[in-house]
């Protein structure tokens, strides 16, 4: 079955073999998700959609904890600053909604909890 490492996660198959997954590659994975939803300025790490795209996909781990529980599923913190005019609620939920599809289609990681942390909020136009 499936061990988890300190900065790995590997899934074993009798089949086919190991595939392992760095912690840091599904944080990016997270970090990319959170910045496409609208009304998300940032992430606590101060990425924003211009600097992503300037800067690369290395960046954005920042302000994402990726953690696994004991049925091997994924524990998620993330942290955001949204923007104003924006319904946090909404906003939030869909960040919830993203991260948990873009993880399940890219990596095949189920999520068993998905925080969202709302740090603060843009009132930059």
């Amino acid at each position: 079955m499936a061990e988890i490492n300190e900065n790995i996660h590997t899934v074993e198959s009798e089949d086919t073999g190991v595939i392992q997954i760095a912690d840091d590659v599904v944080a990016s994975i997270v970090g990319l998700a959170v910045t496409e939803v609208d009304g998300v300025s940032k992430l606590t790490g101060n990425i924003t959609r211009e600097i992503v795209a300037k800067l690369g996909k290395n960046n954005l781990s920042k302000g994402v904890v990726v953690e696994y529980d004991e049925d091997e599923k994924a524990k998620i913190n993330v942290s955001v600053e949204v923007k104003f005019g924006y319904n946090i609620m909404d906003v939030s939920k869909e960040i919830q909604d993203r991260v948990k599809q873009t993880l399940q289609t890219m990596t095949g990681i189920e999520t068993s909890v998905i925080n969202v942390r709302v740090s603060g909020i843009d009132f930059r136009e």
